[in-house]
This record gives C-alpha cells, structure tokens and sequence, in this order.
C-alpha cells in the first residue's frame, strides 16, 4: 500500500487515486482518475503473493487521458 500512495502522491499525481476509506463501485462514477487504488481491500495471500484492488470509471479515465494526450500534443 506504501508504493502505490508514494506514487499517487507523487509520479502518478492525477491519475491514480490512492484511497483508504470504504468504497463501492457507484463512489467512484465520474471520477477522472485512471485508477483508484483501494488500500482497505489490500489482502496478504500465502507468503508469495498478495490480492489488491482498483476501480475505475472506464470513460471517464479514457477521456481525460485523451485530454491529456491532447493537451501534451499541442504544445
């Protein structure tokens, strides 16, 4: 969990969203982030491997990203 909010903190700023607090998928309809790490469903699985959870909004994250893209290609 420490990796993925250092990069939404920093790198990642804007597009991924690193969140701690109780989520369902409806919180995050119109969200702009490409991602929304959600740390609170973060599961150690066996010794080699772990479970973690994401959820995005598809168009919302695209488009913005297209916008983006687009703003960047102006430039």
């Amino acid at each position: 969990n420490a990796a993925m909010k250092k990069a939404a903190e920093g790198p990642m700023a804007g597009i991924l969203q690193y969140t701690e607090d109780p989520i369902v998928s409806h919180d995050i309809v119109g969200n702009n982030h490409s991602s929304v790490f959600d740390a609170a469903l973060t599961m150690k699985m066996g010794e080699k491997m772990i479970k973690v959870l994401s959820w995005y909004d598809n168009e919302m994250g695209y488009s913005t990203r297209v916008v983006d893209l687009a703003k960047k290609l102006v430039k």
